[in-house]
């Protein structure tokens, strides 16, 4: 009897052994259809492999966009001052090129235009109902703030000194809408064309650089400085991009809108220009216009 039950259980051990090479077989030989158990198994183990490497990779995908985020954060810090900069630095480049040109010609000259004493400054206050027209600053007389001295920030020209008191003074924006805010400048090209800051397209969002003459060649992208003619100003201050250029409203003369680099609704710090220059006391035009 034992040995009936042993036989029994080599035969049937070499009997699995069979069906199992059989079966190995017939797997690995070519086929055009798969079985029904091999369809379910393989439709059940991608289901569970889409299941699981969906979330994986969306996992895998945030993590991969949260570095991607971050890398591009810290590269934006650091091209961001250098950007401020260039735009001002395009302006003086330009205006010193013409200015060593004249030097070479005039024996002996030791002030230019553009000499002035930075003087930095934080905006402290901000009227609501002028918000696009006055700021006030933490500097004045006894810093040797003066009226009508120029306020700029790293992207360009803000504005004008206005009043002036011991311990502050109220800047007047280049936005203001008072038609008394008037500022010489020169659109800068091959040919440098002189015109008047005057006016703020509220709805635009731009200068008006008028008085140009009709027949000056401006165009899109010239950069827009202060011409220095005021006494008051220092030369070379960036004040904006032309975008477009139109007649005035008699036909006679150009005006042209300009894209302030400043943004004039977020300013938290300035730099008062501090010139040594002889300056002349603030003039009226003919038509009763402050000019600088």
């Amino acid at each position: 009897m034992p040995q009936f039950f042993l036989n029994k259980r080599l035969i049937i051990l070499l009997v699995s052994i069979i069906v199992l090479v059989a079966l190995i077989g017939f797997s690995l030989r070519e086929r055009s259809k798969l079985s029904w158990p091999e369809q379910f198994i393989k439709d059940t183990t991608g289901w569970v492999q889409s299941l699981v490497s969906k979330p994986t990779n969306y996992v895998a995908g945030f993590f991969e966009n949260l570095q991607d985020l971050t890398n591009t954060y810290d590269e934006n810090k650091e091209l961001k001052p250098r950007i401020e900069n260039l735009a001002g630095l395009e302006a003086q480049v330009q205006e010193l090129k013409k200015e060593n040109k004249e030097l070479r010609d005039v024996l002996g000259e030791k002030k230019t235009l553009r000499d002035f004493e930075p003087l930095p400054a934080t905006v402290i206050g901000r009227n609501p109902d002028r918000w696009h027209e006055m700021i006030i600053i933490d500097k004045g007389k006894l810093q040797g703030v003066k009226k009508n001295m120029a306020v700029v920030t790293a992207r360009g020209l803000v504005g004008k000194v206005k009043n002036v008191t011991q311990f502050s003074s109220t800047v007047q924006l280049l936005s203001s809408m008072d038609p008394k805010n008037r500022i010489s400048a020169i659109v800068q090209g091959e040919t440098d064309v002189h015109g008047l800051v005057e006016g703020y397209d509220q709805e635009k969002k731009l200068l008006m650089v008028k008085a140009i003459p009709s027949g000056a060649k401006i165009e899109k992208g010239q950069t827009v400085i202060t011409s220095g003619l005021g006494g008051f100003f220092p030369k070379g201050l960036l004040i904006g991009k032309v975008v477009e250029v139109k007649q005035d409203q008699y036909g006679l003369n150009l005006t042209a809108l300009v894209k302030p680099g400043p943004d004039f609704y977020d300013i938290t710090n300035v730099i008062v220009t501090k010139t040594n220059m002889i300056q002349v006391d603030t003039a009226e035009t003919s038509d009763g216009k402050e000019e600088e």
